[in-house]
């Protein structure tokens, strides 16, 4: 038994097939910008804005807008995130006959839409793919696409989870030791409007460290005592009323907070702030040769709308570097130790960077984390640090991706 094609021609490579594909795509914005600029120019008031043009045609603002931000796009790839869907763009262009414009243009402009719809039909699939496509070539298309996808991811693990956060803060203090031979870091963790979607779901997050050391973890509540199931790490102050209640578990380098509350449902949201201090955390120097990175993170381990992550860093250490930010995807080998290359694969590349906050307490303060600035400096305050030799760095993202791992990476010191 023999077997037959009469497509006899090598499959393309995936490079020239993505270059053809992209060729196609600017082509079919060229078409759309050049069709429906030239309708749009004969219909009276076209160029006064949305309001004036949907009255004109008699559609919906809203497709006007789409229209008018289309046609005003920087290039062709722009065009094709901006327009509206094919049906859309039709109805439009149906509405302009009643203005006398060219039939000559409006079969250019149909054409056009026609062409689009088969591309994306043919080629592609579905809208969505080509806005997956289009965020790797059109910065504007890649911002919505990852927020719509991140936000849907989030929908859909807060469910699974039953329960969710507005905001998940982390703050780390980097700061000498009394030993001037390490580093304290203390870290200030905040979970603003969380509550359970369902009875009797079980809330936790987490603390954990990767350092080089095999001392057993040492870790206290700003009033000094040892952190345990009796001693409770809450700020209290900074708590919602009733403080609410924490299970603690220790777990090797991790520690593990358990929420006690059983209620559910948004109206029962709290606010939980707790603090850790670890002495003498990692070495203050680290010999070049070595070639290791400091660095911390924090996991979102609870599905959250925003993440707000901050360090503090005392202006002897680390002085020559401005932190660099990478996000890890934690499902399958678990926290990434960053100074570890095999992990650089489970990197995501995503639009997210780091702010330069400035140095002193009066630049630390935030709109998304109720009385951080006072909280900071409390903190500060009750173990001694001055606020004005720290300088800081944030990270704020909407609906970052639950399992993820947002780590921030500073170049070492050697001794001098």
């Amino acid at each position: 038994m023999t077997k037959s094609s009469t497509n006899t021609a090598e499959p393309s490579p995936p490079s020239l097939a993505m270059g053809t594909l992209e060729v196609r795509i600017n082509q079919a914005g060229e078409d759309l910008l050049n069709g429906f600029i030239r309708v749009i120019e004969q219909i009276p008031g076209g160029d006064s804005g949305p309001q004036r043009l949907a009255k004109e045609l008699g559609v919906d603002k809203v497709l006007a807008s789409r229209i008018l931000k289309a046609i005003r796009a920087p290039d062709p790839m722009s065009v094709v995130h901006r327009v509206p869907g094919p049906e859309p763009m039709r109805r439009l262009l149906k509405a302009s006959t009643k203005h006398g414009v060219n039939a000559d243009d409006l079969i250019s402009a149909n054409g056009a839409v026609d062409r689009f719809e088969s591309l994306i039909q043919s080629e592609i699939g579905d809208r969505s793919a080509l806005e997956a496509i289009l965020s790797a070539w059109v910065p504007e298309a890649r911002r919505e696409f990852e927020l719509r996808r991140k936000q849907a991811a989030f929908r859909a693990m807060s469910q699974l989870k039953g329960a969710q956060a507005d905001v998940y803060s982390e703050a780390a203090i980097f700061y000498p030791s009394d030993d001037g031979e390490h580093i304290d870091i203390v870290w200030i963790k905040a979970v603003i409007g969380l509550h359970r979607l369902r009875p009797g779901v079980k809330v936790k997050f987490t603390s954990r460290r990767q350092i080089e050391t095999q001392d057993g973890r040492k870790t206290y509540t700003l009033d000094g005592e040892p952190v345990d199931g009796l001693s409770s790490a809450t700020l209290r102050s900074y708590c919602s009323s009733p403080t609410p209640e924490l299970d603690i578990q220790h777990a090797g380098e991790a520690m593990h907070y358990l929420l006690n509350e059983d209620s559910f449902g948004a109206s029962s949201s709290i606010d939980l702030v707790t603090c850790e201090v670890n002495r003498a955390e990692i070495p203050r120097y680290i010999p070049q040769d070595r070639n290791r990175k400091a660095w911390a993170s924090s996991d979102i381990n609870i599905p959250s709308r925003r993440t707000h992550f901050d360090i503090f860093v005392h202006k002897d250490l680390y002085i020559q570097s401005f932190p660099e930010l990478r996000v890890y995807d934690t499902a399958i080998n678990g926290q990434a130790d960053i100074n570890d290359p095999s992990r650089d694969v489970d990197q995501f590349d995503l639009l997210e960077s780091i702010e330069n906050l400035g140095t002193g307490l009066n630049r630390f303060g935030s709109s998304h984390v109720p009385n951080y600035r006072k909280m900071l400096g409390e903190v500060c305050t009750t173990l001694g640090y001055e606020t004005d030799a720290l300088r800081g760095y944030r990270c704020i993202s909407d609906y970052p991706i639950y399992g993820s791992q947002y780590a921030m990476v500073f170049s070492t010191q050697d001794r001098d």
